[in-house]
């Protein structure tokens, strides 16, 4: 189905390809496009509608009977179909499933964990930025945001620090796709195979040498006699550091890249004191305005009815969580970068059953690195002309953002 655009003089046909490098540099004006002219939008060459709005987004992610998580959440090929929960766990569950390894998982990842956690993040992030703000110019991706989600991951479940650079580098070949291919590469299918065998090696190691980590407390974990076995902890790991890594990288990067684009905001964000900045409200904003996860697949299980188009039994929904977000049915001026809105209607984490496990943990980390900045920055600019976009198409961010701070 091709939509065009009337009223312009010209018709421009609306398309909408996650893969598209286009799309990964700016989608919101598609995004717009898509929840004015068609709310429920249909890719044939990839085989899925796409739903736009706000309403239709939260209805679909609660109406865990007609939007499947069984197939997962990517719209890859290599990495949906029945065989999804090997590597996303719980993400590609539907009820009782779901139920049972969510309710397992929860036993080891508790919110006192998250919690107790908050100085050794502290501790975490100025270990990075402390040499950071000694240089004054440095990579705000590759010297801060892309080390703290890495460590914390691995300080949780207990991957040494002599490992943490490489498993890293292995995530980003998982979720990197290269302009024109619209799969897993090669190169994120070996990274793929090499974590889950780097996993299963460290829960053996477990099982014969318990620790106080979180993959410890896993294979403890345990309702009415039931536990986990060793290939639903590994396919958790592999969700943890894929999932929990990226996205919390991307959040921080784009808090950052926002603010020096909005340098009212920016002063907001940091505070004219050291600590009385708007933390809260510049994480929560970010994820809003500019979501990490940008969108999430669901496989139809029935016929559905929206807007005057049916989408069938055996087809691919994708709930356009950028697109939600910015929806004025919900936000008031949705396009502005606004740290004192109530972005309380987001949905950047889901919604319903399948709300982020991680949600708590991701917010913990980026307030408390944006809050350890703020005490050290009094402003700073982004070199925009050498920032270089993170090319997936369900994760959105930056892969490098070259700064500069001035300190208090």
């Amino acid at each position: 189905m091709t939509i065009t655009e009337t009223g312009t003089g010209t018709d421009t046909p609306l398309r909408y390809n996650p893969y598209d490098y286009e799309i990964h540099e700016d989608p919101y004006p598609t995004y717009a496009r898509l929840r004015d002219e068609a709310p429920v939008y249909r890719n044939d060459e990839l085989g899925f509608w796409a739903l736009s709005r706000h309403a239709d987004v939260t209805a679909a992610f609660r109406d865990t009977t007609r939007f499947s998580n069984s197939h997962g959440v990517s719209l890859d090929p290599a990495a949906s179909g029945p065989h999804a929960h090997r590597t996303m766990s719980f993400l590609a569950m539907d009820p009782p499933r779901h139920t049972r390894m969510r309710a397992l998982v929860s036993r080891g990842f508790t919110p006192r964990r998250v919690l107790e956690m908050e100085d050794q993040i502290r501790r975490i992030t100025l270990e990075h930025l402390e040499p950071a703000m000694e240089a004054s110019t440095f990579d705000f991706v590759g010297d801060l945001a892309g080390l703290l989600p890495m460590d914390v991951i691995s300080e949780l479940i207990g991957v040494p620090r002599s490992d943490r650079t490489e498993l890293r580098r292995l995530a980003d070949l998982l979720v990197h796709r290269e302009e024109g291919m619209q799969d897993v590469p090669p190169a994120g299918v070996e990274a793929a195979l090499t974590l889950v065998g780097y996993y299963a090696d460290m829960i053996a190691e477990r099982r014969a040498r318990p620790t106080d980590d979180l993959t410890s407390a896993l294979l403890d974990a345990e309702i009415d006699g039931d536990h986990l076995t060793d290939d639903e902890i590994t396919a958790f790991l592999f969700l943890m550091v894929v999932a929990g890594n990226e996205t919390t990288t991307k959040l921080l990067a784009n808090a950052w890249y926002w603010g020096w684009r909005n340098p009212d905001q920016q002063a907001i964000g940091l505070g004219a004191e050291p600590g009385a900045g708007n933390v809260d409200g510049w994480v929560e904003e970010t994820l809003r305005y500019d979501a990490s996860t940008q969108m999430l697949t669901r496989l139809v299980t029935e016929d559905v009815e929206l807007h005057g188009t049916t989408m069938h039994a055996g087809d691919t929904a994708l709930l356009l969580v950028g697109s939600a977000n910015r929806d004025a049915a919900v936000f008031d001026d949705p396009d502005r970068y606004d740290l004192g809105r109530d972005a309380s209607g987001m949905v950047s984490f889901g919604v319903g059953r399948h709300f982020c496990l991680g949600a708590s943990l991701a917010r913990l980390e980026a307030r408390v690195c944006l809050e350890e900045l703020g005490r050290r920055v009094q402003r700073y600019t982004v070199d925009a002309d050498a920032a270089v976009r993170f090319h997936s198409i369900n994760v959105r961010g930056f892969a490098h953002l070259p700064t500069t701070v001035v300190p208090r």
